[in-house]
């Protein structure tokens, strides 16, 4: 898939967690955890891609990030802030399946796996790299 795909995908996942915010993360708490999972992939294979420290046909997989020693493996090479980047997306990952097939979790548990989220966006935009994040209008 090409960055500009990812991108938009990614755009998506924003707009879906900004309305999670507004309508309050325990009442979709699911939707946080789908989107900041995907959301997480979606810009770091983006930011990888222009990078060009991957194939463009090469994809990753949230799976990859369910410890660092796997993280690392797959991702076999150096990049800006790799082990705060791969650290936030670990710690999204743990939350994912618990908020997506898990009982409601407290507020604090959510808004903890939103603040990571936008930690890693942050991150990813201090290399340099433009998600193309539509602003709050």
């Amino acid at each position: 898939m090409k960055a500009e795909d990812h991108i938009e995908n990614f755009n998506e996942s924003i707009e879906t967690i900004k309305e999670s915010i507004e309508k309050g993360v325990q009442k979709r708490q699911r939707l946080i955890g789908f989107s900041t999972s995907a959301g997480a992939m979606d810009i770091l294979e983006a930011f990888l891609h222009k990078e060009q420290l991957m194939n463009p046909s090469s994809m990753i997989k949230h799976e990859w990030f369910s410890s660092e020693r796997r993280a690392n493996e797959r991702l076999n090479f150096d990049f800006f802030k790799k082990k705060e980047i791969i650290e936030l997306i670990i710690r999204i990952e743990s939350k994912r399946n618990i908020l997506c097939y898990g009982k409601r979790q407290p507020e604090n548990y959510v808004e903890e796996t939103v603040k990571d989220f936008f930690k890693l966006v942050e991150l990813i935009k201090e290399a340099g790299f433009n998600s193309g994040e539509k602003k709050n209008e």
